[in-house]
């Protein structure tokens, strides 16, 4: 097992990380998978598949198809329920010296809180809500995409646990900035960025949708411009640490999120090309240090913001 660097280590409110470097929700399963090909105590926090109450098939038909610059995938949430996460894989995970952050979803607030509840437990560091999913009792409209529904889930989780609570944004709205202020207002201790946009393939051969749900999340490379700059842009409006995510692929992707404002970053579709990314990143990330003279990676977050770039000299203040 290979010593982590000190230099990686980031707080986010708390929550204390060995490297900044994460695994996003749902790709990289429960964590428990990827053991063969790198060491789970050189990755800052396992983001768990997304939980539910009761155990999920997913969506019908073919759920991921690979685009020129990505992926698109309709998984539709499979997973054994949150019973079986807290009886079988947690103790296992808890074999581990990283952190366990458990990605929930649900189809009302209350879904959220008992969830919240049920997992308010030892080796559970954080809990990540995935607000990209319907809201039952207004007609389907999509948590993640209204304030005030975003609100109410955070509000739900807030009020039903003391876990550090963290929301993951939907790209698919018309001001992020608005849908992060909201949901830091209404208790957010983290944001995660961005969740995967909305695209969809179609067999021109067959002429009908590739996907069985027809419509998928779109994330890797083609994303990451698009992630960069909420980041940005969102580091500016709120108080709060982000994790930013959305595409990377490289250290190099990494350094851009963390410059950005990011605290930390979560690898998704890197993770099915090399699995072994996460281990790797952090090894170049010290080495970047090394390069740079840089005494931690925490000088660098934030550094191109206009805030930095004025008060180091960086930028211009015309």
């Amino acid at each position: 097992m290979s010593k982590v660097d000190s230099r990686l280590a980031v707080n986010l409110a708390g929550l204390q990380l060995n490297s900044p470097v994460m695994t996003a929700s749902g790709t990289f399963g429960f964590g428990l998978e990827f053991r063969d090909f790198l060491d789970l105590n050189r990755v800052g926090a396992v983001m768990v598949k997304g939980t539910t109450l009761a155990p999920r098939a997913g969506n019908s038909g073919q759920r991921a198809v690979e685009t020129p610059a990505g992926m698109l995938n309709c998984i539709g949430l499979e997973n054994p329920g949150v019973d079986k996460f807290l009886n079988e894989t947690l103790p296992q995970l808890r074999e581990y010296d990283t952190q366990v952050i458990v990605n929930i979803a649900g189809a009302t607030e209350d879904e959220y809180a008992r969830l919240a509840e049920k997992l308010t437990v030892p080796g559970v560091a954080a809990l990540e809500l995935n607000i990209s999913c319907p809201n039952v009792k207004q007609g389907g409209i999509a948590f993640g995409t209204c304030p005030e529904s975003a609100s109410g889930v955070v509000r739900a989780v807030r009020n039903a646990t003391d876990k550090l609570v963290i929301t993951k944004l939907s790209p698919n709205v018309t001001d992020i900035v608005a849908m992060a202020k909201a949901t830091v207002e209404a208790g957010s201790d983290i944001l995660s960025l961005i969740n995967t946009l909305i695209g969809m393939k179609i067999d021109i051969d067959r002429r009908r949708p590739v996907l069985g749900n027809v419509i998928g999340g779109l994330s890797g490379p083609a994303i990451r411009p698009v992630a960069v700059r909420m980041v940005y842009q969102v580091a500016q409006a709120v108080d709060v640490p982000i994790i930013g995510m959305g595409g990377i692929m490289t250290t190099e992707d990494a350094l851009e999120f963390i410059l950005a404002g990011a605290s930390a970053v979560a690898i998704g579709t890197g993770n099915f090309v090399e699995p072994e990314l996460a281990e790797r990143m952090a090894d170049e990330l010290s080495a970047y240090l090394d390069k740079t003279g840089t005494a931690s990676i925490t000088e660098l977050i934030g550094a191109a913001l206009p805030e930095r770039q004025t008060r180091e000299g960086g930028g211009c203040t015309c």
